[in-house]
């Protein structure tokens, strides 16, 4: 069963400590949101976590293997995926061919062939396979979204981290990726959400992760979590209900 453990993190960028003291635990297919005001800390945890940064201090585990000492393909091969809050899409390939490539980066023996069938799954999926040809710099902001969430699942990671899967997405599109997410996660797969869209991530997550000030203010329930007077101070507001 996948286990995640994050050990007292600590970030420092020169004199300023960004992370502080960051420790949580993931066990099995959690479905996790993880908010803050801007500046809290989250896109940086995200970093480490993914192997972009490596802490100051500290240690990152997923199933008994330290991974914050390996590069992000190597973090990406120990089962863990994530997507970004600007979309990363490979814009002058089509979109079948974004979802090959991260794949066949994984088998240095790989053909494009090997692929293709769970590639045509994955657009199917994700009701995208209408637009298997054409180019990612075509699609909408919400479809590039879809797009990236493809491009994990064609690495079957053990956890996804998605960084403001919803921003600026059609509502449409947004009750599309809510759908996916909530199926994916019930295959056994685990999340991470980031979002400032605090209806739905109260909505979707099971638990809540609480950055402020690079200091874990909050872990638990949504519910709880909502009245913690902390985390009305700190983000919510004081009058939030």
């Amino acid at each position: 069963m996948l286990k995640l453990t994050s050990n007292s993190i600590y970030k420092n960028f020169g004199g300023l400590e960004v992370l502080k003291d960051v420790s949580f635990t993931v066990e099995g297919p959690e479905l996790i949101g993880l908010i803050g005001p801007n500046g809290a800390g989250k896109t940086t945890l995200t970093n480490i976590l993914d192997g972009a940064l490596k802490p100051s201090s500290g240690t990152v585990y997923m199933n008994g293997e330290r991974i914050d000492t390996r590069p992000p393909y190597g973090v990406a091969r120990a089962g863990l995926g994530r997507t970004f809050q600007v979309t990363r899409a490979f814009r002058r390939m089509t979109v079948l061919e974004n979802l090959l490539i991260p794949a066949m980066a994984m088998r240095a023996t790989a053909r494009q062939r090997d692929f293709e069938e769970k590639a045509q799954e994955v657009l199917e999926f994700l009701t995208i396979s209408h637009l298997r040809n054409e180019y990612a710099r075509a699609l909408s902001g919400g479809q590039q979204k879809l797009l990236e969430l493809g491009r994990l699942l064609m690495l079957d990671p053990q956890m996804i981290i998605l960084d403001e899967p919803f921003a600026g997405v059609h509502p449409r599109l947004m009750d599309v990726i809510y759908r996916y997410i909530t199926e994916i996660n019930a295959q056994g797969k685990a999340f991470i959400i980031i979002s400032h869209d605090m209806d739905t991530i109260f909505t979707l997550s099971r638990r809540l992760l609480v950055l402020n000030y690079g200091d874990l203010i909050a872990d638990g329930d949504p519910e709880i979590v909502r009245e913690d007077p902390l985390v009305k101070a700190a983000y919510l507001g004081e009058d939030e209900e």
